[in-house]
């Protein structure tokens, strides 16, 4: 596991040339922008987990047929500050930085009175995000470095807080038809209260852009959620839309503020004072865009943690959303760098696999309705919301499928009823294997590599496409073969199967999040309205039901991990990476059985 999670990568300051090995599609040009942490030692000094790593940005350009690579550190303060001391000087989540045993006293104590509330780093590794004509990479704190995507270089720092008033905040914030950001922060403590804030970001300055104004600087609070606790607010990775609301969770994975302000003095990470607890339910908030008000239904489900929304819609006085959802919060465990060592498969054991769930709710209650009676009645799922006394709803999910992580979508589809998720697969050995799912199957598509690692797949969509998976899959794949070269990977998004790979003398990391920047004038947005149907049955390929979700699936494996089989195949012999699984939500409505 070293050569994918732990070595640190060296930057490719000018462009790589690719080995194309076939002909990529004419009318895909521009640049998959892709974040990783790529250093984690820096002198003698090393960190603990794989997520606190310097950020890494890496660009595959493509233009005419060709690719081109290159990546570049973020010059962030954070970065700057330990190179210039060639020891880790700035504190990440998951590892405590402490002064210079050569210091003299004065900042030694300067140094702890500092970490008391702790002012996070800038090194943003997280995610890529778009406002209006800037890039701006970004982490789950306050701070935002805009980039300059062509060149991979860092310009100024961007503190948030600034222009709203919170500490936190996701890295997947969401986009409008015009380009508007909505996102969610946490505003810990202040003025007495903790209260979870969702704000909007325009995608141009009012009144037209003036020299050197950021649209960050017109950002304004959309609504506000006072947290159910002062001291112990919900730590949460993304949130979800439709066109007329944000779901937001409120989840028992919970950060300690006390813990967190004396853990510098207590010798211990931030990382520590974050905790699963099992106790309490899943609070689940609807707000209402159009009112900019939470909906007085109060909603609440078992406990859980979602790092991933995967999209959300209303259908006939319901609002459904699907999440990526654990039963604890192993997964933070999983990537500590003590981990990702030969030994990774006896420290992988994760206690809860991911799995695709579906929530329904009903958006207004029937005051009449009996005790325990379920309020939803639609029939495309199975999914429950039962009336309590009190009057909230307790909310039982759909389970769609196990083992998946990394999901995206056509986003044109995003806050609307949607058929298809993209994702990737995990199944740890050795956990059971997920059988009954492949069998019910309506069919399978499969591309297999051994010991290769997927990158989330980012789907790009051809222009003027007229269904939701008229496009592309683009994804970055690493090996722990050393004589295999990572490579840029080319789906057909109908079809799964490979058009091209890109390959490149480097050493790259898994990736985390990214995005498709499209060269000037391609909207992505623009596209053609969906006719599905007739688009299916002309490829030869059978339209899903009206009630069907299919997830089609990137399974990471390596000699430590095991996918499932192919239906109509044997257990495969060696490791693979393969996709495959559509599957019908319908068929899956009593849930997910196993068997080893």
């Amino acid at each position: 596991m070293e050569i994918i999670f732990g070595r640190n990568k060296m930057e490719k300051l000018e462009p790589v040339r690719a080995r194309v090995n076939s002909k990529i599609p004419a009318w895909l040009q521009g640049n998959p922008l892709l974040r990783r942490p790529g250093m984690h030692t820096v002198g003698e000094t090393r960190y603990n987990h794989w997520f606190d790593g310097l950020a890494l940005l890496q660009s595959f350009t493509i233009r005419d047929g060709e690719v081109y690579y290159r990546s570049k550190y973020l010059r962030s303060d954070t970065y700057t500050g330990n190179i210039e001391a060639n020891r880790i000087v700035v504190s990440e989540f998951g590892t405590m930085a402490y002064p210079d045993p050569c210091k003299n006293i004065f900042s030694k104590a300067f140094s702890y009175l500092s970490h008391t509330i702790p002012d996070f780093t800038d090194n943003c590794l997280i995610n890529i995000m778009r406002c209006g004509e800037d890039f701006y990479a970004t982490t789950e704190d306050n701070s935002y470095r805009r980039i300059n995507p062509q060149t991979l270089g860092t310009l100024e720092k961007v503190d948030f807080r600034k222009y709203v008033a919170v500490n936190l905040a996701t890295s997947h914030p969401h986009y409008d038809a015009a380009g508007n950001v909505l996102n969610v922060g946490t505003s810990i403590v202040d003025k007495g209260k903790t209260k979870y804030v969702i704000f909007k970001i325009p995608a141009t300055v009012p009144g037209g852009r003036k020299e050197g104004r950021s649209p960050l600087k017109d950002a304004e609070v959309f609504c506000s959620i006072a947290a159910r606790s002062l001291l112990s607010p919900s730590y949460y990775h993304s949130f979800g839309v439709t066109e007329n609301y944000v779901v937001f969770l409120e989840q028992p994975f919970k950060l300690d503020i006390l813990k967190m302000a004396t853990a510098y003095i207590r010798g211990v990470s931030w990382a520590s004072c974050l905790a699963f607890h099992g106790e309490d339910k899943t609070h689940i908030h609807i707000i209402d865009r159009r009112t900019r008000k939470p909906v007085l239904t109060k909603y609440h489900t078992d406990p859980m943690v979602v790092f991933h929304h995967v999209n959300a819609y209303e259908e006939d006085g319901c609002l459904l959303f699907d999440v990526i959802a654990y039963e604890d919060g192993s997964l933070y465990q999983l990537f500590c760098l003590a981990n990702l060592n030969k030994d990774f498969k006896e420290n992988s054991r994760l206690t809860s696999m991911p799995t695709l769930k579906r929530f329904v709710l009903p958006l207004h209650v029937d005051k009449n309705a009996e005790v325990g009676s379920n309020l939803i009645n639609l029939t495309s799922t199975t999914a429950r919301a039962l009336k309590e006394k009190d009057g909230q709803v307790y909310c039982q999910p759909e389970l769609l499928y196990e083992g998946l992580e990394l999901p995206r979508i056509n986003y044109a589809h995003n806050g609307k009823p949607y058929r298809y998720v993209f994702a990737a697969g995990v199944q740890w050995s050795p956990r059971p294997l997920i059988y009954d799912a492949i069998r019910l199957a309506k069919s399978s598509l499969t591309w297999k590599e051994e010991n290769c690692w997927p990158a989330e797949p980012l789907f790009v969509p051809t222009p003027g496409a007229k269904d939701y998976y008229d496009g592309i899959i683009l994804s970055a794949i690493v090996s722990t073969d050393p004589q295999k070269s990572p490579f840029l990977l080319v789906l057909d998004a109908r079809t799964f199967t490979e058009l091209a790979r890109a390959s490149i003398d480097v050493e790259m990391h898994l990736d985390i999040h990214g995005l498709f920047i499209p060269d000037e004038g391609w909207d992505l947005g623009k596209q053609a309205p969906s006719r599905e149907a007739p688009a299916r049955a002309a490829a030869g390929r059978a339209a899903p039901r009206p009630d069907s979700l299919e997830v089609l699936v990137l399974g990471n494996s390596s000699a430590q991990l095991t996918a499932g089989p192919v239906p109509g195949q044997g257990q495969e012999s060696g490791p693979s990476f393969h996709f495959a699984f559509i599957l019908s939500a319908a068929a899956l409505s009593q849930g997910l059985e196993t068997e080893t």
